[in-house]
């Protein structure tokens, strides 16, 4: 073999060898513990491009409604910007608040996350706590444990994740502690609060806790960072400066001022919304009323046809007891016409001829007696039939154990009969 076959085969190997160490390094089976191991390529080149640090804070949106769990995440500028968009996989119960331990019901609020609430032993994969009871619930009296963001795509009052999708959030959340931020904020929200949404759901009897859910949606619309939440009077408030006094949850709100520059903008929004909901909830409620309409219309037309079906079953019975056995009555004239055309069974019998008596061979000719006897019995009319039909009845067959011709049979006739058996005519009564 020569040298250079031999270096060539060499870097194969080696090349062989480097990829394997490779795949193992990358493979999820690599032995790396799944609370350590590092967000994808892909994900760290997104950040890159969007202007963040892999150890930049994070701030999280939920919207029961459309499933989806939303990751932002800091730019260079202070402001969050979308990261990505997650499936959620499965919540439990309705829309609307979560009220007692054991109603299998997802909450809606204002939630924090700290390191401590990070669970990388979960039996759910990997999870974090989101915090609730918050101040908010507790004034309210609401009681629960345990509601996480986990993994293994089961719920039972949580928000519930593919264990990959849950994995990839647990990492940005670890980087982000390792980044220096001591907690982050979850918004959920039992749909995105647009005016569309708003107007759709107008009537619901949890519309005043989300119209205060909307205003905290709305300052971070407008400022594109996560507000400071307080709660006051058994209401959420946002971007309140109270000058150091405290708020409490279930007593009056302290004298508080918000940012102008914010106060102003969450005013406009709140003000071009609540026109866009009047138009919707017009629109809405009309079309309602013409599609009320429209179902009372058919509802009547559909009464007045099954009205006149039953007038009708019942008018049938009654024609029918005032007009039978009368003459015109179709139902007697039918069935007489069916009586006259067609012949009684009797005279139908009447017509087979007589079986005629078998000669023997080795006897003679019969008497006078039985040569009478097999003559052919003669035809009974039938009055009915004669009647309604100007046809003459055809002249019989005759019958017996020989094979007659097919010729009809003369009125006297003997001729057809086979040698040494012919007869004479029967003589008239």
């Amino acid at each position: 073999m020569r040298f250079g076959d031999f270096s060539f085969i060499r870097r194969a190997a080696l090349l062989g060898a480097a990829a394997l160490a490779l795949a193992a390094c990358t493979s999820d089976e690599s032995g790396i513990p799944k609370d350590i191991r590092p967000v994808s390529q892909k994900l760290v080149y997104q950040m890159k491009a969007d202007g963040m640090n892999e150890t930049s804070p994070i701030f999280v949106r939920i919207f029961k409604e459309e499933s989806k769990l939303e990751i932002w995440k800091q730019q260079g500028t202070g402001k969050y910007a979308l990261l990505k968009t997650y499936d959620i996989c499965k919540w439990s119960g309705v829309l609307g608040p979560k009220i007692k331990e054991g109603d299998r019901q997802a909450p809606e609020g204002f939630y924090t996350v700290t390191p401590a609430q990070m669970n990388p032993n979960s039996s759910y994969y990997l999870s974090f706590n989101i915090g609730y009871p918050n101040k908010y619930d507790q004034a309210y009296g609401r009681t629960g444990t345990h509601i996480m963001v986990h993994g293994a795509c089961s719920s039972a009052g949580c928000y519930s994740m593919s264990d990959e999708d849950a994995g990839e959030i647990f990492a940005l959340a670890r980087d982000a502690f390792k980044g220096g931020q001591r907690q982050f904020q979850i918004q959920a929200f039992p749909f995105r609060m647009t005016p569309e949404n708003i107007a759709k759901h107008r009537g619901d009897p949890n519309m005043d806790f989300w119209m205060n859910l909307k205003v905290g949606y709305d300052h971070f619309e407008v400022t594109r960072q996560a507000p400071s939440v307080e709660v006051c009077n058994k209401t959420y408030v946002f971007n309140a400066d109270a000058g150091g006094k405290p708020f409490n949850a279930a007593a009056a709100c302290p004298a508080y001022v918000v940012p102008e520059w914010i106060a102003t903008a969450v005013a406009e929004k709140t003000a071009s919304d609540n026109a866009k909901v009047a138009a919707l909830s017009g629109k809405l409620e009309r079309d309602a009323s013409q599609l009320a309409a429209q179902q009372e219309k058919v509802a009547e037309q559909i009464a007045a046809e099954q009205q006149a079906a039953e007038e009708e079953a019942g008018r049938k019975p009654l024609l029918g007891r005032v007009f039978k056995g009368k003459k015109g009555d179709p139902e007697t004239v039918t069935e007489t016409a069916t009586v006259t055309v067609e012949p009684a069974p009797a005279a139908t019998a009447a017509v087979e001829p007589a079986p005629a008596v078998k000669p023997k061979a080795a006897t003679p000719a019969p008497p006078p007696a039985a040569t009478v006897a097999a003559e052919p019995v003669p035809t009974a009319v039938d009055q009915t039939t004669t009647a309604t039909t100007a046809a003459p009845e055809p002249a019989r067959k005759l019958s017996s154990d020989f094979d007659w011709p097919e010729d009809e049979v003369a009125a006297g006739g003997t001729k057809f009969l086979p040698s040494g058996f012919d007869v004479a005519p029967p003589t008239a009564n």
